[in-house]
């Protein structure tokens, strides 16, 4: 399984309670070519091939396009890439569990590289809110069609 670099210059870890079933999360979050229907950081995403370690898929969130290379797909637990943009490398893990009748996710993200570590401060905020904020964004959607 990847992991998060802990010792990247920038580093994030957020976690969310959905009252949403797991299944219904992780089809939200596996349909990555649908993320831009729920969430708007989201612009547009093209997976070149199935829903599998190894696919690619590019994708614009924030100022640039991002080239991404799917790691670990295990449904309905754990969604995992790495992917590359403007210099930095980022490490985006995805894990589900649900307990008490709720969907926990738990995202970590790390960004290495030059730019990671220049602008670190700036970068270190710009993750914990796109995270915080795409969390929030998946609640919504997951919460939206439970009923």
């Amino acid at each position: 399984m990847v992991k998060v670099n802990e010792d990247a210059p920038v580093l994030a870890k957020v976690e969310i309670e959905i009252e949403a079933d797991l299944d219904t999360v992780w089809n939200i979050m596996a349909d990555i070519e649908s993320w831009p229907n729920w969430n708007p950081d989201v612009k547009d995403v093209v997976l070149h091939g199935d829903l599998k370690p190894g696919t690619h898929f590019q994708w614009k969130a924030g100022p640039g396009k991002i080239t991404s290379v799917l790691q670990n797909v295990e449904p309905p637990h754990l969604l995992a890439w790495t992917g590359k943009t403007m210099g930095v490398n980022a490490i985006d893990v995805f894990k589900f569990e649900f307990v008490n009748g709720k969907t926990i996710v738990k995202e970590e993200e790390s960004w290495e590289g030059l730019l990671s570590r220049v602008i670190h401060g700036k970068l270190q905020k710009m993750l914990e809110e796109s995270l915080e904020s795409g969390l929030k964004y998946l609640k919504a959607e997951a919460e939206s069609l439970k009923d």
